[in-house]
């Protein structure tokens, strides 16, 4: 037929040249150079063909292809064994990728592994990490300068300052590696590539293409290369939708704040808490795609066809490379970004506007600044100063509300994680502990992804529609939480 409507126009087109016009290949396109009414006749056919046959062409062709495929292969290729016979990977793709128990399973395991990273062996490690760093370290340096009589605003700097708000993030790298450890093992072993394939479905029906998934997986663990990886979608707008949305994907930076409040308040439940928080982040991003895909980002998305590898035993190098990179990058960052960014913290908590130094916090230039804050997220619940002013530290990087909240709430003798965690319990109740986990997880993300936003994008106009888009679902699903949950509890 396609072939058919170019002859009215004047081209005599190869049947080669007909696929790829149906797959729209831009350069057979480009090369054919048919009339718009012709692209527009074809177009409305194919539209047609596919809502009548209730196929996608793109698909349809793929998969004759495979045929062909495998027409020529038994042909030319000797089998030692029955081909109708299942493998294993066969055997596990009727458990993992069925159209019933796909989601449930998927589901299950992602449970299991933050069970495991924020239950009892996850918390274990970080309790013995924080006596080790704070208890140990930081007191020890602390005595060693006041021994020598070092000055009190340098021991307040360097002890309260410096070693307690990197320490006070440092003390969850053993949580990160747990995560990361699952992450690799899951992706090495070939499942994720299922996880893709089973969420395509889903996807497409809420305007994201299969695509997709890849980069918001990647989200999970930085924001900024999920960012960078929706490159490889070649449609303009579906590239647009997956850099808007993967920062909904809680990355590994905001772990921290996760088990210091699920420690704090939900002792008993860390590992549910942590994936309703998880899964709440996946849940915004999908009804944000029937938003955008119905308001500014109209269009249907692309056709996700992959290969899917076989299951094979997850490489020991491999994880390892993979997790000492990320523990790596965890490391540099507390003793480059987060450094700086505790200094500033000290700085801004104990001198006032006049720059003097001042022995109660509440007098300092950041209780000025989280005043300021406070009746914007007030109704949120968690309108009180310094829980407002460590928002704003994480745009910096989100392990810096950790180190604001210990530097501010910690101020003083204390100075262990499990120590802050007992302050928080004073000032935030279970309910607004939880909206304020929300509004962290789905506010802006921090100054590099913003930048990596705007690169990707080329356009400030998409970067602040993205950042405002995100701040102000994070500030209404907050204030949802919040007010519901009072009226329910």
């Amino acid at each position: 037929e396609i072939r058919r409507i170019a002859a009215q126009y004047g081209k005599d087109i190869t049947l080669f040249s007909a696929i790829k016009l149906l797959e729209k290949d831009e350069l057979i396109i480009e090369a054919v150079d048919l009339p718009k009414e012709a692209s527009r006749l074809i177009d409305f056919v194919v539209h047609n063909s596919e809502a009548e046959l209730n196929i996608e062409w793109e698909i349809y062709v793929a998969d004759l292809r495979y045929k062909y495929i495998t027409r020529l292969t038994e042909e030319c290729i000797q089998r030692t064994r029955n081909p109708e016979d299942l493998t294993i990977t066969d055997k596990i793709d009727l458990v993992v990728t069925n159209k019933y128990l796909a989601i449930p399973v998927f589901l299950g395991v992602m449970f299991l592994v933050f069970e495991i990273t924020f239950g009892g062996i996850g918390s274990r490690l970080t309790n013995d990490m924080d006596y080790l760093v704070n208890s140990v370290a930081v007191e020890a340096l602390r005595s060693f300068m006041v021994k020598y009589q070092v000055a009190d605003w340098t021991v307040g700097l360097v002890a309260d300052g410096i070693a307690a708000g990197v320490g006070m993030v440092l003390v969850f790298l053993p949580q990160i590696l747990l995560l990361f450890t699952f992450l690799s093992i899951l992706e090495d072993s070939g499942y994720m590539a299922r996880a893709a394939f089973i969420m395509d479905k889903l996807l497409r029906g809420f305007g994201l293409s299969g695509k997709s998934f890849v980069p918001m997986l990647m989200g999970f663990g930085c924001t900024v290369p999920a960012v960078m990886a929706a490159r490889t979608l070649e449609n303009e707008r579906d590239r647009r939708m997956t850099i808007i949305l993967t920062p909904f994907m809680s990355c590994g930076a905001r772990m921290p704040v996760y088990a210091v409040f699920a420690g704090a308040f939900f002792a008993a439940h860390k590992g549910a808490v942590v994936i309703s928080l998880y899964m709440l982040g996946i849940a915004i991003a999908l009804l944000s795609g029937i938003i955008l895909k119905s308001t500014v980002l109209k269009g249907e998305a692309e056709t996700f066809i992959m290969e899917l590898p076989n299951y094979r035993f997850p490489s020991a190098k491999t994880i390892f490379l993979h997790v000492w990179e990320k523990a790596k990058e965890f490391v540099v960052k507390a003793f480059t970004i987060l450094l700086l960014a505790s200094v500033v913290i000290w700085f801004l908590q104990s001198f006032n506007l006049s720059f003097k130094m001042v022995k109660d916090n509440s007098e300092s230039i950041f209780a000025v600044l989280g005043k300021l804050l406070v009746p914007v997220f007030k109704p949120c619940g968690f309108g009180e100063w310094r829980a407002a002013v460590a928002l704003l530290t994480g745009f910096v990087a989100k392990e810096a509300v950790v180190s604001t909240l210990g530097i501010l709430y910690g101020a003083g003798d204390i100075s262990s994680a499990v120590a802050v965690t007992d302050v928080l319990t004073s000032h935030f109740t279970p309910l607004s502990a939880y909206s304020y986990l929300v509004f962290i997880l789905l506010y802006m993300p921090c100054v590099v992804a913003f930048t990596t936003i705007h690169k990707e994008m080329n356009s400030w106009k998409w970067t602040f529609f993205a950042v405002g888009y995100q701040t102000a679902a994070a500030w209404i699903v907050s204030f949802l939480v919040y007010n519901i949950g009072g009226l329910v509890l």
